[in-house]
């Protein structure tokens, strides 16, 4: 995994990984968002809704602990072994989406993300013990959350999004 020297190079490589994953849609029919192909596990509408889902769960732990409130990760109603099923929520919650408002939805949640990033101390971004919902699982700076959470999911399903298109037709 990368690792980053600043807050400002790691969101210029969050900022260059969205932008790459989202110019891949410029080329997705709106009527094929949910189409299934069996070389690709996930439709271009489950890439999208799976960053949003994430995203917005992250940033819901953060929110949740400097309010005060005790934080359960993923969620209170499922555990790390559960994530199909909380997949399975994010896809339904952005399901009635059109490709566009998907995008848009990814786009400023992007920017959302950015803007918390900006916001952090370097000791709270990258010293790990920081935040109790980083400790979750592995004691983690709360850098490697926010990678394998946007920059690695952006690099990933470029690399899928492409290979739908490619089978798709």
């Amino acid at each position: 995994m990368q690792t980053y020297q600043s807050k400002e190079a790691f969101i210029a490589e969050i900022q260059r990984t969205y932008s790459l994953f989202d110019q891949e849609f410029d080329e997705v029919p709106e009527d094929k968002r949910n189409l299934r192909i069996d070389e690709v596990d996930r439709t271009p509408q489950e890439m999208i809704a799976y960053q949003l889902g994430w995203l917005t769960l992250v940033m819901s732990w953060e929110k949740d602990e400097l309010a005060g409130k005790e934080v359960t990760t993923p969620t209170p109603d499922l555990k790390w072994n559960q994530l199909g099923a909380l997949y399975q929520q994010f896809f339904h919650t952005y399901d009635g989406y059109s490709l566009e408002e998907l995008r848009s939805l990814l786009k400023q949640r992007t920017i959302e993300w950015c803007e918390w990033i900006n916001g952090l101390r370097e000791e709270e971004l990258f010293h790990s013990g920081v935040r109790k919902w980083t400790v979750t699982g592995a004691n983690w700076p709360m850098w490697k959350w926010l990678h394998i959470n946007s920059v690695a999911p952006y690099k990933s399903f470029r690399t899928k999004i492409r290979k739908w298109k490619k089978h798709a037709g």
